[in-house]
C-alpha cells in the first residue's frame, strides 16, 4: 500500500496536543533567549547585519507566541457552533506571521540601504559571531525537535514556526561572513549582507502564505493521494465506482468525503456495512482522518451531472 503523499497525522488527540504545547513553549523560549543574546551583541556592536538577526529573532518571538495562542485554540474540541473544530485558527496564525514578516523585511531593507549609503565602523566583532554561532546552535536543535513535530502531526503552525528558523540559519550565517569581511576592513559589507536577508525574510513569507491561503480555502489533497483514496475504495470487492470525492486539511485534521456506487438491488444494511469496510480500508492509510460516504445505487450515480472540475472524480469498475 502506497503511503500518502502528505503527512497524516496518526497520533491520539491528547499526544498531538502535548506535542504541538511543547513546540509553542520550546520555540518562544529559544526566541526570547536568542533577543536577549543579539540586543548585546548589536548593542556593543553597532552592526546593522545583527541589527537585521535581532528583528528577525524578535519576529520569531511574536510569531511563536502568535501559534502558542492559536494552537490552544485550534485544539479546542468542536462545539455547537464549530462542528468540524477549530483547525483553521493555526491557518489564520499563519497568515498573520506573514504579515509581520512582510512589515519587518521592509523596515530592514530600508535600514540596509541606508547604512550602505553611509557606512560606519563597526566594534566588538567577536562578540557578534560567538552570538552568531550559539544562535545556530539552539536553532539547530530547535529545528529537529520541531521536524519530529511536523512529521507527527502535520501542523500547519508548526509549519510555518519552523520556516522562520530554517531561514534563521541562513540569515545568522550571513551574519557571520558579514562581520568577517567587515573585520577585514570592508565595512560596506554590513549593509550589502542586511538587504540580502531583508530581501530573503520578505520572500520566505511567500511560503507561508500560500500554505495558510490553501488551509482557510479547503485545498485538495495531492493528486498521491486522492489516487490512494480511489484504489482504496474501487479494491473493494463490492464497490462499482465512485465520485464527488472531496478532501481537506484543517490543522492538524484530514477530511475526506465521497459517494460511493454499490449494486441497486443491495439492502440498506449490506450497503451500510459495505461503506464501514470501505471506511476503515481508508484509515488504514489516513489514520485519524474524519471520513463521510454517501452511498448512491449505480444506477443513479450514472444519472448524477457532474460539475467540469470534478469529471475525472467519477470511476467506474464497469
Amino acid at each position: 500500500m502506497s503511503e500518502p503523499a502528505s503527512p497524516i497525522n496518526q497520533l491520539p488527540p491528547e499526544e498531538t496536543a502535548r506535542l504541538l504545547r511543547l513546540a509553542t513553549y520550546a520555540s518562544t523560549s529559544v526566541a526570547l533567549v536568542l533577543i536577549a543574546l543579539k540586543l548585546a551583541a548589536w548593542g556593543a556592536s553597532g552592526s546593522v547585519s545583527l541589527l537585521a538577526t535581532l528583528i528577525d529573532s524578535m519576529l520569531d518571538a511574536l510569531a511563536s507566541m502568535i501559534n502558542l495562542i492559536a494552537v490552544r485554540h485550534a485544539l479546542t474540541p468542536a462545539d455547537k457552533e464549530h462542528r468540524f473544530g477549530h483547525g483553521k485558527a493555526e491557518a489564520l496564525a499563519g497568515l498573520s506571521q506573514s504579515l509581520f514578516i512582510a512589515g519587518s523585511a521592509g523596515f530592514l531593507i530600508f535600514e540596509a540601504v541606508e547604512r550602505i549609503a553611509n557606512p560606519v565602523a563597526v566594534e566588538s566583532v567577536q562578540l557578534g559571531m560567538i552570538v552568531m554561532l550559539i544562535s545556530i546552535v539552539a536553532t539547530l536543535g530547535l529545528l529537529s525537535f520541531q521536524q519530529y513535530v511536523i512529521r507527527q502531526t502535520n501542523s500547519t503552525a508548526i509549519k510555518a514556526d519552523a520556516l522562520h528558523y530554517r531561514t534563521d540559519l541562513l540569515v545568522n550565517g550571513s551574519v557571520i561572513i558579514a562581520l568577517i569581511l567587515v573585520s577585514l576592513g570592508y565595512p560596506g559589507f554590513d549593509g550589502i549582507f542586511a538587504a540580502a536577508i531583508g530581501v530573503y525574510i520578505l520572500y520566505s513569507a511567500r511560503e507561508i502564505i500560500i500554505t495558510s491561503y490553501d488551509h482557510l480555502m479547503d485545498r485538495e489533497l495531492p493528486d498521491e493521494d486522492r489516487d490512494s483514496i480511489k484504489a482504496l475504495v474501487l479494491a473493494h470487492p463490492s464497490a462499482r465506482g465512485l465520485h464527488d470525492l472531496r478532501s481537506r486539511h484543517s490543522g492538524t485534521m484530514t477530511f475526506i468525503q465521497l459517494h460511493l456506487e454499490l449494486d441497486d438491488d443491495l439492502s440498506l444494511m449490506a450497503a451500510h456495512k459495505i461503506s464501514d469496510e470501505v471506511e476503515a480500508r481508508i484509515l488504514t492509510a489516513f489514520p485519524g482522518s474524519e471520513i463521510i460516504i454517501h452511498i448512491d445505487p449505480q444506477s443513479v450515480a450514472a444519472k448524477e451531472t457532474m460539475p467540469d472540475f470534478a469529471s475525472s472524480d467519477q470511476h467506474s469498475l464497469d
